[in-house]
């Protein structure tokens, strides 16, 4: 209520307690925005720079927390953030849509598991505490929700020896497993400086709490959750217990952390030395040399292989997947005096007597009788013409080199049967 302004809460408040044993006094720091240093204020100051934070924004609400930081003697390490109370009641579409932007900011805190709940709410009747059942809501067996019920001196006059336990315990309204305190915070006129130093008017307050609940003649066993000293008592145990039980968690992720870096680095160093340009080169050759030398081991040949075909089979799977796709760019037989392909098979099965024409085969035995079957193909492909004395003449010509008879021959077999071999 002090240091929010005269809107409220708008934002997240992470106040930072650490323990500094030498201090005499209490430091006060708030974490600029802008630059993200801390700097060291008073306390009143601490106040109106807050408030500000928080009345800047108006209306509406921010996720971007305020940071808070006090060093003292009289703390624990630990860190809390407050947040905007929640508003049950809005009148117009404005408030109602300020209610549900908190709502929904508190919410995200709420459900991190990690964090404990501390609901304050007035130590009023317990049935009508609303912040207390948004926390069911969200954590249903009060495992990490702690109840404080604020103001308790508002109520001494109402509590009797006959209704103090009673209403400790919530009428019944409480459950049996949830953690509550009853206490009274420092406070004091607002617009003037505490009478006390806030140390001392909060052993005041605690001390009154337990003399007056011990003057109605409240039990030992809820002493206990009497005052702020009981409260900070259990603070100090549960913060010990959630480290102790985070730092097993904890271990085992710096664990995996350490050999995902370990697996990375042999990954990174791995790959430095497969890009050494050295490394390529010789890479490269040795896949070169794997592949030719696996081309021996194809040619050989391999026994028992089921994969193998006849040349007849071969011939027709060529034939079809050329047709298929509608090849013209070569002549499907080697001469017009074949009719089909049934022809030209019957030509090399019963006029050129291929050994293995009816053999299935694979590897380099298939190779040696696809070229038989490509040298007979090209012998259709001669000069269908008569060579004429004026064509060797012509063939010959006047050469500046020596020009043999070989060559001349050569000249008029790439004139005349060029073309049947293209085809």
């Amino acid at each position: 209520n002090f240091i929010s302004g005269s809107l409220g809460s708008r934002r997240p408040t992470v106040l930072e307690f650490r323990n500094v044993a030498q201090l005499k006094e209490s430091q006060w720091y708030v974490r600029d925005a802008k630059s993200g240093q801390w700097n060291m204020h008073p306390t009143h100051q601490v106040m109106q720079l807050v408030g500000q934070r928080h009345e800047e924004l108006g209306k509406s609400v921010s996720a971007e927390p305020v940071y808070v930081r006090i060093e003292s003697p009289a703390c624990v390490d630990m860190q809390i953030v407050d947040l905007p109370g929640f508003r049950d009641f809005a009148m117009d579409a404005s408030k109602q849509h300020l209610a549900r932007q908190i709502e929904e900011l508190d919410t995200t805190f709420m459900r991190d598991r990690r964090n404990v709940m501390l609901c304050v709410e007035p130590a009023a009747d317990a049935a009508t505490m609303s912040s207390l059942q948004k926390c069911r809501s969200l954590d249903p067996k009060f495992e990490r929700t702690v109840l404080i019920r604020n103001k308790l001196d508002k109520f001494y006059n109402d509590l009797t020896t006959e209704n103090v336990g009673k209403w400790v315990d919530g009428f019944g309204d409480l459950p049996d497993n949830l953690v509550r305190f009853a206490l009274t915070l420092p406070f004091w006129k607002e617009g003037t400086a505490p009478p006390k130093p806030f140390r001392e008017i909060l052993e005041d307050m605690n001390a009154e709490d337990v003399k007056q609940m011990q003057l109605r003649g409240l039990s030992p066993k809820y002493i206990q959750t009497i005052g702020f000293k009981n409260f900070a008592a259990f603070m100090e145990k549960k913060i010990e217990k959630m480290f102790i039980e985070s730092v097993g968690p904890v271990l085992t992720s710096l664990r995996e952390l350490r050999c995902k870096s370990e697996r990375e680095g042999k990954a990174l160093s791995a790959e430095f030395s497969d890009t050494d340009p050295h490394r390529i080169l010789s890479t490269t050759r040795d896949c070169g040399v794997s592949f030719a030398m696996a081309l021996t081991h194809v040619m050989e040949g391999v026994l028992d292989l089921r994969h193998t075909m006849t040349l007849e089979d071969e011939l027709r799977e060529f034939h079809a997947h050329h047709q298929a796709i509608g090849s013209t760019h070569f002549s499907f037989l080697p001469s017009d005096a074949f009719t089909s392909l049934n022809d030209y098979l019957e030509y090399l099965r019963t006029d050129i007597e291929l050994a293995t024409y009816d053999v299935e085969l694979n590897g380099g035995a298939q190779f040696r009788r696809l070229m038989s079957e490509v040298e007979i193909f090209l012998r259709f492909s001669e000069i269908s013409v008569e060579t004429k004395k004026r064509d060797v003449i012509q063939a010959r010509g006047v050469s500046m080199s020596n020009l043999t008879w070989r060559d001349v021959v050569v000249k008029l077999l790439s004139n005349e049967a060029h073309t049947p071999l293209q085809r």
